[in-house]
């Protein structure tokens, strides 16, 4: 097996991201009934080939990035968070439509839609990682480390949120995860907090004020009140989820069985869960969320076994982006969450989400490789 010798990194982690895909092979050809039928005349075929691209492309990237000495991003995280803002005013200024979802989330790339807020999210926590390192002599001070460490993580927030509320909050919650481990001053961290708090709020009067600002509040608004309250005609997905997981069981009602995939709009993405737990059980759904576990497991092994803090804070960042987005995902499909849009990482069918979750593992693989080198902060050049 001569082939062993190219794969670099964790090879649980592989594991892990092998076992997710196979599993979400399995899924969205089963699951992609719903828009098979409103848009393909029934076919699924054509969705598992899509998603197989998909795949294929984002295990390329992860192959790709794992081989890179994590350091050559120490500098570059400037360049990728400038193209990832580009790409993002791009998207606010003519995105694309796909499927009625808001115009500024999408652009379309080489015949690919692809939703850049995905790549902003993980070039900031690159960047931010990186700034935490480059600038810890000054994170004493509010002054000097507001626009190399709050200011990129503010311009993201506030470019994302008008159209995606819930990824906004996500990014703004592992940002805060990284800043507090790299040691920044929780004085500045309460600072932090304050200023998200206020900046939501000024959007939500202004929104209010001037509807054409933004159509997605009113969605927020609904999903919220739907989630309190349960007799709401806005449950519709999440009443059909809710009856997916019922139907499923301990053992689930068998591959390619489930009859609520036919009634979910998004039983592909945002809700394949259910499916998952339909079809397979509560032990289907145990099994990817031990894999998650896992994952998680190797992630933390990787960091408290890096000597270098900029790998640390970037595994950290990244790792727990992936974690919390598929706990995220699946408490929305159990309604223990309101519905965020949030796709489950590696097992949704999606290419932007399917290739920047390949890409953050190919970097955490990519520190993996190193881990055991004992690389000094100080070896990093301006």
């Amino acid at each position: 097996m001569k082939w062993i010798r190219y794969i670099k990194g964790d090879k649980y982690i592989w594991a892990i991201a092998v076992l997710l895909s196979l599993v979400s092979i399995v899924l969205v050809y089963s699951s992609s009934s719903h828009l098979a039928f409103a848009f393909k005349q029934g076919n699924t075929f054509s969705f598992l080939v899509k998603h197989l691209i998909h795949l294929g492309i984002g295990f390329f990237i992860m192959w790709a990035l794992s081989r890179i000495p994590f350091k050559y991003f120490y500098n570059s995280s400037i360049l990728i968070y400038g193209l990832a803002l580009l790409l993002v005013f791009w998207a606010m200024s003519g995105g694309e439509t796909i499927s009625g979802a808001n115009a500024s989330r999408w652009i379309r790339i080489a015949g690919f839609t692809f939703q850049p807020s995905e790549l902003a999210k993980l070039a900031l926590f690159v960047l931010l990682a990186r700034n935490l390192v480059h600038y810890r002599d000054r994170l004493h001070s509010f002054k000097q480390s507001f626009l190399p460490v709050l200011g990129p993580v503010i311009l993201i927030c506030g470019l994302i949120l008008p159209s995606n509320f819930s990824t906004a909050a996500i990014i703004f919650m592992i940002s805060f995860l990284i800043m507090f481990v790299g040691r920044y001053s929780l004085k500045w961290l309460s600072a932090m907090i304050l200023i998200g708090l206020v900046s939501l709020g000024l959007f939500y009067a202004i929104v209010t004020k001037f509807p054409e600002v933004s159509n997605r509040v009113g969605t927020w608004k609904s999903r919220i009140e739907s989630f309190t309250d349960k007799s709401s005609d806005g449950n519709y997905q999440v009443n059909h989820a809710k009856t997916a997981i019922a139907r499923g069981g301990i053992w689930g009602k068998g591959p390619g069985k489930s009859v609520q995939k036919y009634f979910l709009p998004q039983s592909s993405s945002d809700f394949i869960f259910a499916v998952i737990v339909e079809e397979y059980g509560v032990m289907g759904g145990g099994f990817v969320i031990v894999l998650y576990l896992f994952l998680l497991f190797r992630i933390l092994r990787i960091a408290s076994k890096s000597d270098d803090d900029f790998a640390v804070l970037m595994t950290i960042g990244l790792g727990f982006s992936i974690i919390s987005q598929a706990f995220i995902n699946m408490s929305v499909a159990v309604n223990l969450l309101p519905v965020t849009g949030q796709t489950l990482p590696l097992i949704s069918a999606g290419g932007s989400s399917v290739w920047m979750t390949c890409a953050a593992i190919g970097l955490i693989l990519s520190i993996s490789n190193s881990v055991d080198s004992s690389t000094e902060m100080g070896t990093y050049e301006a």
